[in-house]
Order: structure tokens, then sequence, then C-alpha cells
């Protein structure tokens, strides 16, 4: 076949599939046309390169067109023998070639078990000619090029060829003994003191370290408190919880403090007496990765210091979901969302405790919805993930946010989202924007779908606005998934324990509850998070009970008629995900409330 064939063909699969939009196409069959024939990359590597494609959308077509046989991996250690033979294989491979395989993601995996001459290569993209080179390399002459999925080829190259954090390596073999002096006058620090120590100590190591850890863990935050004149705790949220991470004894707070305001953006080294906000960007692991920076002052056990708390948000755009598929809503909490942000005005509101995942949930609808024919604007302070297709305002001084929603209105927008819904004039401004033909998303604080009706209205909100601007309110949680690895099924379970948290009898017989274990690949017995989320869509008799409630609104009502209505609550979705196994009754009771 034809390499010029093969792109047809696979642009036309690509398309009659809906995998990717005819003007990415035609973009990607340009900048292909325009490349050096020596040099010239397929269509499939534009599209995920050039046009920012999903890799695995693009090349499990690549696979089918092909006819390459995929190999599946899903995550499970890999014996001790299979590890030795990869490691053995690129013992003997020029270092050069062992860097452009972990960049293409290409692996020699085993040999055939029918064949035991033939090798089998593993790759995220099975035309890449370094396949075939890689088979010469190692003097082999028969092999097959297989393909894997990009990120389970990741994850093996990860498990085979842990990478080192040279920071914390660095920071290991300092010997360097500290000696911590008193600061004993309240109104001065002795800057050229905290100077030295920063100079003498290997502070820069520890941070820059704890930065590429956290990453690799999969943290969210990152906390540093000082506990006293000379120690100072470091933990980092991971799956919801704060882990420690580690101390740093002998060294002032004070130097470990300024070490991470040299390296934020928007902070002051020598300000300690107010709260300041930054950021850090690194590239970490070839991906850029922005770290958003709190910093607060604190009152220690000696009122001479001025100490501070510093919180790291890890702002990983590998994490941000943009396919509503992978929300995880259940029931008929998808359709009501969908059908809501179709609409081409109206108010959409996430709600939920900070750290619950509205941004993501609102990115996600942003996405579904963007395209060149509509201008979206969001006004967000911080800005913390970059959209694709929208126009992001950012809030300074000069910038206020009401200022920002204002000059909105002025510049023809057709969606629009607002951070978040903080005071009446936010609420007003954003149902003004929803009432004159906008689509408009926000976020809002509250426990559940019903209960941010009530903020609203308290905030001196009208019924009637409330009632007939929204569209849907979505309350949602983030639980922990048990790890696959370690989860039991419990055996001798009580009844009353789920019945509590509203399972039939008829339920609890046709479910099977796990627990959480605990194992050395998991926390406590959990490993990753999920979504649950309860949907309020406001249809006539929800917007009528809503318009006539009054004086107060009676958020009851509002709950009962919702499930009337074919509607989940935020423990019916969290049963909903105890059914498929994903997650413990405890972790349910403890993120939902009592219905």
């Amino acid at each position: 076949m034809a390499v010029q064939e093969v792109a047809d063909k696979l642009a036309k699969t690509l398309l009659y599939k809906g995998v990717v939009e005819k003007d990415l196409i035609v973009r990607a069959l340009k900048i292909r046309n325009h490349e050096d024939p020596a040099k010239r990359r397929s269509l499939a590597q534009i599209l995920v390169k050039d046009c920012e494609i999903d890799h695995d959308k693009i090349f499990v077509e690549v696979k089918n067109l092909y006819g390459f046989r995929e190999i599946t991996y899903n995550g499970e250690p890999l014996n001790g023998n299979r590890v030795q033979f990869i490691k053995k294989m690129f013992e003997i491979i020029p270092d050069a070639l062992q860097k452009q395989l972990r960049e293409n993601s290409i692996l020699p995996f085993r040999y055939d078990e029918n064949r035991p001459e033939k090798l089998i290569i593993i790759a995220a993209d099975p035309t890449d000619r370094l396949g075939p080179f890689l088979a010469r390399t190692l003097g082999v002459k028969r092999y097959e090029v297989c393909y894997m999925r990009k990120s389970a080829l990741d994850n093996l190259f990860q498990q085979i060829f842990p990478q080192e954090n040279e920071f914390l390596k660095e920071l290991k073999n300092d010997e360097v003994e500290f000696e911590v002096g008193e600061i004993e006058d309240e109104a001065s620090v002795d800057e050229e003191a905290i100077e030295n120590e920063i100079n003498k100590s290997m502070l820069t190591n520890l941070v820059e370290g704890m930065l590429v850890e956290a990453v690799r863990k999969g943290a969210s935050d990152i906390h540093m408190v000082p506990i006293d004149s000379k120690n100072t705790e470091i933990s980092m949220r991971v799956d919801g919880k704060l882990r420690r991470w580690g101390s740093q004894e002998g060294i002032r707070p004070e130097a470990l403090a300024a070490v991470v305001k040299d390296r934020s953006k928007n902070v002051d080294r020598f300000e300690r007496e107010m709260a300041q906000d930054g950021f850090i960007q690194r590239k970490i692991d070839g991906h850029m990765i922005r770290f958003r920076v709190s910093v607060i002052p604190i009152v220690a056990k000696q009122f001479q210091f001025k100490m501070e708390s510093i919180v790291i948000r890890i702002l990983d755009d590998r994490k941000v979901i943009t396919d509503l598929d992978k929300l995880g809503f259940h029931g008929n909490a998808k359709k009501f969302f969908i059908k809501s942000i179709e609409k081409p005005q109206g108010m959409i509101i996430v709600t939920g405790p900070t750290g619950s995942g509205k941004s993501t949930t609102l990115i996600a609808a942003l996405s579904y919805i963007i395209n060149p024919e509509i201008n979206v604007l969001t006004v967000e302070d911080p800005v913390e993930y970059i959209i694709k297709g929208a126009r992001q305002l950012k809030i300074s001084h000069k910038m206020t946010f009401e200022l920002a929603l204002r000059a909105i209105l002025r510049h023809d927008p057709d969606v629009v989202m607002v951070g978040e819904i903080r005071d009446k004039e936010t609420a007003e401004m954003g149902i003004k924007l929803a009432n004159t033909g906008h689509l408009t998303f926000s976020t809002l604080h509250t426990n559940d779908a019903p209960s941010a009706v009530s903020r609203l209205f308290k905030m001196g909100v009208e019924t009637f606005l409330i009632a007939y601007a929204i569209n849907i309110i979505i309350a949602q949680r983030l639980i922990r998934r048990l790890c696959e690895n370690c989860k039991e099924e419990i055996k001798d379970l009580d009844p009353a324990i789920p019945k509590a948290l509203g399972f039939t009898d008829e339920e609890i017989a046709s479910t099977t509850f796990y627990k959480a274990v605990g194992c050395n690949k998991c926390h406590g017995g959990y490993k990753g998070r999920a979504a649950i989320h309860e949907a309020l869509y406001f249809t006539p008799d929800i917007r009528t009970l809503i318009f006539k409630s009054g004086s107060e609104i009676d958020e009851e009502k509002l709950k009962v008629q919702m499930e009337k209505e074919g509607m989940m609550t935020l423990r019916g979705a969290g049963c909903a995900r105890i059914k498929e196994g994903v997650t413990s009754l405890e972790e349910i009771a403890h993120a939902t409330t009592d219905d």
C-alpha cells in the first residue's frame, strides 16, 4: 500500500468515525505536503504532535489500517525475568538510541512463544522506523512490531527504568553540617545569615527535587509548614489525603521559604507579613508543569520568629479531562448535563468543596461545546489551565473580577465561564449574562445541588431569576478508588451498614462489597480517585417550586422532586460506585451526607 494511499485511507477513516474534524485533517495534510520528503512524517504523527489529538485515538486506527497486532498491558508488575530480559537488551543498545526509544515509546518486549527466534517489539507508533532499526541493531533476523497504547507503554518504561530524581540524589550526597542561630529581635530578620545558610546547604536541590517528586507521585499539593526555629515539615496531598513526605531539620524555615520564593514569579522574598500568591513553571519528564504558590504568615511557638506556611498546587495539564464520557456521570446525569450545555443560553453551576474537581467538569463541558463558530470567554482568578479555543481573562489589580465581567458583555460573547460566584454582584452579573442570550458556566461552594439554590437566594438573588436563568446545578465529590491489586470482598457483611447508605435488600443480595486492605502499590487500600455527581436539572416542576418558594427555599422539597424526576443524589451516585466495585462503603459514608 503506497504511503499517500495510506494517508488518504487514514484520513477517510478518521473522518468517517468522527475521531478528527475535517479542518484538522486538512491542516495536517498541508503540513505534511510542505515537509522535506526525506524527513516527512506520517499523517498520524502530525495529527498527534501538531494538532494535539490524543495519541491512542489516532494510532488505534493506524493499527487497524495496517493490520498491526495489539499487545495489551493492564499495569500489573512484570515478571522479574521479563524485566531482566528487557534490561539486558538495552545494555547492548547505544546510549543515543536508548534515548530515542524512550522518547518514541518503543521497547524490545520478548521472543515469540510459538517462534522463539522472532523478537516482539512493542511501539506506541508501530509505523515508526526506529522499530526495524532496533531489530537490526540487536542483530535479530526475525521480528514483529506490535502496537501498545502509549499510556500503557509509558507505564512499562517507568516500571522497568524508574526515573531517578537527580535533585534528591544530590541532596543525599550532601554531608554539610548546619548550625542554627537564634533570632532575638522581632523587628528584624538576619537576611545575611539566611543567605549564607542557603548558599552552604542543598536547599535548592530539596525544593527542585520536591517539585519533581510531587509530579511523579501524582500529588495535587505540597505543604511546607514550619514546626519550630529549625524544623520544617513537608507533606504531599495524594488522592485527597495529606501524607508526610519528609522534614528539613537543622535549617531555618525562613531559608527554605526564601528558596521557594526566589523560584516563584510575583512573590516578594523579603515580605513576611502578608499573604502572597505566585507561580512556578518547570519542564518535568518532558511536560511543562505549572505550580501555584500560596504563602501566608503564621504564628510560631516563639513569637520572635516570622514564620510562613507555603502550599504549592500542582497544575498538570495531563490530568485535565476533556472527554465528558470520562467524568463518570451515573443515571440520567450525563443526559441532563449535555442537554443543558447544548442550549444557546442559561446558566450551568458546578458546586462542591475545594478540590472536588469542579474546574475539571467545567473544562470538559467547554471542550464539548467549543468550536470556531462561537466566542468563548473565561474570567478566572487565577487562570489554572489553558483551555484550547477560549479567550481567558487574567485578573489583576487593574482588571478586577467585576470590571472583567462588565468588559465581557462588550466583547460579543457566546459562552462565558465565571470562575466562581463570590457575592451578590457576581451572581447577578452571571444571571444577567444567562438571561441575555449567553450560555454561562460558574462554580459555587455548597454541599449539594439544592443548597446551591438556597445560597443564591440568601445572597439576594430573586427566586424568579434563579428559577428561569439556570439550566442545571451539578454537585460533585471526588472519592478514593479501591486498589485493584489488594481490595478484598467482604464475606460477613452486616446488612445494616449498606442499608444505612440506602441499599435495598435486593441490591445488597446482588452486590459484591469490597474493603480496603493496603499493599505496596497503594495508599492504605486506595489508589486514584473517581467523581460522583448529583444533577439538579431545572425541569418545569423544579422551576415552579423555586419560583413559589416565598421567603425561604425548601431544599427537602427540591430533593424529593429531583428524585421523583429520575435525578440521582450524591449518595445515590456513591452507591452506584460501590456496586461497580470502585470504592468502599466507608468512603461513600465519609464523602456524602445523609439524605
